[in-house]
């Protein structure tokens, strides 16, 4: 198993020596609802995941859904004008945990005591668990020519991506930090509805190969806009829990990965 020196560029990022550096990443996350860290991978460590992204690429269970940016199912019995029933179209391919090798680069980062001490600090919680079922820990996602993921918020209330691969076209993270506040029950349809209208710019990130990106997908509506080159856009999720024991529900599994075990 690889040590988290040999994966993350700590003269960049000293996740595990300077509490100044973690402080500042809190801040900017409370501030800014994201944390972009460019370059947070070793080139070594980036180049052997590309690799195996590469290889597991043919693995991947292709879906493409349609939702709401709640992520539910359209209602028929409400106005398609309210910006909460409006559909979007989310596909991509997805390679589950299981078939991810086990002496992958992903696994020692996502197991790493550092690593998760360093997330429990930024982001002001007691500890993170994976999921019980063995698909959803860890997930490579590959975004084809013409896939997107559709204007959404998250269920989980955090996220946390490795960008492995960019399009040569396309494939844009946007995303916006107002219109919703999860904890107090507040939806601003208007602005929601400005934005997905395209009356109202979202802001885009750059996102480059051995980015890490946390947010608060819950309370931020987020997209990737579809790609337009043959070269795929590949992210990694590293999907935590706030408790022990939680497994991704049926549905979704089998959705997202084509079984549900």
């Amino acid at each position: 198993m690889s040590t988290i020196s040999e994966i993350v560029n700590l003269k960049k990022h000293p996740i595990i020596k300077s509490n100044k550096y973690i402080s500042n990443c809190n801040t900017k996350l409370i501030n800014n609802s994201i944390l972009q860290l460019d370059d947070f991978l070793t080139d070594k460590s980036l180049y052997q995941i590309q690799k195996e992204a590469l290889n597991l690429k043919k693995k991947a269970f292709y879906c493409s859904q349609k939702h709401t940016i709640l992520l539910n199912k359209k209602n028929s019995k409400i106005s398609n004008k309210d910006p909460c029933n409006r559909e979007m179209t989310s596909d991509k391919g997805c390679v589950p945990h299981d078939l991810i090798p086990k002496k992958s680069i992903l696994n020692s980062l996502y197991k790493s005591k550092e690593f998760k001490i360093f997330l429990n600090k930024i982001l002001n919680i007691k500890n993170i668990y994976p999921y019980k079922d063995k698909l959803s820990s860890i997930n490579y996602n590959y975004y084809e020519k013409k896939q997107q993921l559709g204007w959404h918020f998250d269920n989980a209330s955090f996220a946390i991506t490795l960008m492995i691969q960019s399009p040569n076209s396309g494939g844009v993270f946007q995303y916006t930090n107002k219109g919703r506040n999860y904890e107090k029950n507040y939806l601003n349809k208007n602005y929601i509805g400005n934005i997905i209208n395209n009356k109202k710019k979202p802001t885009s990130l750059n996102v480059k190969p051995g980015t890490l990106l946390l947010f608060y997908g819950r309370n931020y509506l987020h997209r990737v806009t579809p790609v337009r080159s043959k070269k795929p856009r590949i992210l990694v999720t590293l999907n935590y829990n706030l408790e022990k024991g939680v497994e991704l529900s049926l549905n979704a599994r089998k959705t997202f990965f084509g079984r549900i075990k």
